[in-house]
């Protein structure tokens, strides 16, 4: 055990970080065996964010998350999985042109 005060609390945070980046790879990982036991839509899109939200936290090097994003597409176009990419992007609905109103007339005003 650490003798210093900024050593104990490393030990502390150390500890919180290796909790949570556990979680992360337990939810990736299954995310992956759901994925790769029955590929569905669904199941793609959740592997897609969970490599994104590992290589945010700095779980995994984002080649490697590359490299599996590359396989699970593969797997997925070979079983006739529709990419989910169309479903998870909202169609922004489109902007109409605000219709001006004319401009009201002014009227001269007259010098005296």
């Amino acid at each position: 055990m650490p003798i210093i005060k900024s050593a104990k609390k490393r030990v502390k945070t150390a500890k919180k970080a290796a909790i949570r980046n556990s979680k992360t790879r337990r939810t990736l990982k299954d995310a992956l065996k759901v994925f790769t036991k029955s590929p569905s839509s669904k199941s793609h899109s959740s592997v897609q964010s969970g490599l994104d939200k590992a290589v945010k936290k700095g779980v995994i090097h984002k080649n490697k998350a590359a490299r599996l994003k590359s396989r699970a597409a593969k797997k997925a176009k070979a079983s006739g999985v529709k990419p989910a990419k169309a479903a998870a992007k909202k169609a922004a609905p489109a902007k109409k042109a605000a219709a001006k109103k004319p401009a009201a007339k002014k009227t001269a005003s007259k010098k005296k």
